[in-house]
């Protein structure tokens, strides 16, 4: 079976709005590489959208979820509950960066984990209003999307987003946004459109993935932090992409002296099996009432198997050490590709620890957004045998998720692949 084959069955088989970023089909994959159904090989640098921190098919996972397999593949946890939900929830308690007791619900998706953190805000403060960011994503499910901060394409032609979501222009550097600007937002919102008084939650992510990679200034966060307590509104960190280990830190949050009350984690949680789950304080967590929350396939014992295998692989392999090594070497080389005059005009490096990015532009040294040679640079890439993905606002921001496992002649490999891509 070739990859034109597959695309034609795929096209014929699949709806139209569910995307995809190449028309290769894969076959097998192991740490950061891939081969396709025609057996060529390419370096992985989207790991899933940042699913694959620990990599494709790394044994330790693979061993514990056929472990699993032998036992046990699904009960139901609201049914028959089991011991490995119970374990996932205290370590990540423990690992969480919030202070006091701490509770956690597991779920699938990272929508499901957006949305499940409204719910216990809203049971929690008897409130129904949230404020989120523009270029925020935090899911396609209907809530979720209505959080998200960009029309096209998550919400175009979808029909109108649920009600009770007011947005706050995102600070990005070098706009025209300033973290002043966006907190001065958040009062007009409670004079203009709803009392502080009955807004349940503030979301937020500390890096926002698909807006481009831009991390939410020190200063936004202390801002927020102190909206929320002068207002009793829950806040909450979405770190669905920003989480475990990705920022060079197991979470995000973890770069500010404030914390959120409420964190959301998924993608990178179990190592490419589908698991997601929301962290917080304990009274707030404890709000909803029983039977409110959960899900028929939510914390599924396979994949918890996988996540308890994932947090051993990070503490036995110091992945949050690799994460920030990974990430120095791809800033060396993007900001290197910044002063070249033989490749296309680029922005510097920006994104910390290994979630890293920079902007393909119309001019060197301008700010103006070249959409056209980024998708140009995404299909030479896997052309020549190199995974990558675009994001931003504009389009025009190409985003690195290398797994954290991977060697540095891999990374270089795919660098040099990318130079090679961004001179033609």
């Amino acid at each position: 079976m070739t990859n034109s084959e597959l695309l034609a069955r795929r096209q014929a088989a699949v709806v139209r709005g569910v995307s995809q970023a190449t028309p290769i089909f894969a076959e097998r994959a192991q740490n950061s590489e891939i081969w396709d159904v025609e057996g060529k090989r390419y370096v992985d640098f989207a790991g899933g959208i940042a699913v694959l921190n620990t990599g494709h098919c790394h044994p330790r996972i693979v061993e514990a979820i056929r472990a699993q397999l032998d036992r046990f593949t699904h009960t139901c946890f609201q049914v028959l509950p089991y011991e490995s939900y119970i374990r996932l929830a205290e370590r990540l308690n423990e690992l969480a960066p919030i202070n006091g007791p701490l509770k956690s619900i597991l779920l699938s998706t990272g929508a499901e984990a957006t949305e499940n953190a409204v719910k216990i805000a809203r049971a929690a403060t008897g409130r129904s209003g949230v404020i989120a960011f523009t270029g925020g994503f935090h899911g396609r499910t209907a809530f979720a999307s209505a959080m998200t901060g960009k029309v096209i394409p998550y919400k175009k032609a979808l029909g109108p987003p649920l009600p009770g979501v007011w947005h706050v222009p995102f600070p990005v550097a070098g706009s025209d946004v300033t973290v002043d600007d966006a907190l001065r937002c958040v009062s007009f919102i409670f004079k203009a459109d709803i009392d502080a008084s009955q807004v349940a939650a503030i979301i937020v992510e500390p890096v926002q993935g698909e807006g481009g990679f831009h991390q939410a200034p020190a200063e936004l966060m202390r801002g927020l932090r102190r909206i929320c307590d002068e207002n009793g509104i829950v806040l909450i960190a979405d770190e669905v992409q920003t989480g475990f280990g990705r920022t060079g830190k197991m979470f995000a949050m973890e770069h500010y002296d404030v914390q959120a009350d409420i964190v959301c984690v998924a993608k990178s949680l179990a190592g490419g099996m589908p698991l997601s789950g929301v962290i917080g304080r304990a009274a707030i967590m404890d709000a909803a009432e029983p039977g409110g929350l959960g899900g028929t396939y939510a914390g599924n014992p396979l994949a918890c198997a996988a996540a308890l295998a994932v947090l051993d692989v990070f503490e036995q392999e110091n992945l949050i050490a690799r994460a920030n090594q990974i990430g120095e070497r791809l800033r060396s080389a993007i900001d290197r590709f910044a002063l070249s005059n033989t490749l296309v005009p680029t922005s510097v490096a920006r994104g910390p620890g290994a979630m890293v990015a920079f902007d393909i532009l119309k001019q060197r040294g301008g700010n103006e957004p070249d959409a056209e040679t980024t998708r140009r640079v995404t299909r030479l890439a896997y052309e020549n045998g190199l995974i990558l993905l675009s994001c931003g606002t504009a389009a025009n921001t190409i985003r690195i998720l290398v797994p954290l496992t991977a060697s540095d002649a891999i990374v270089d490999e795919g660098l040099a692949i990318l130079e090679s891509c961004l001179a033609a």
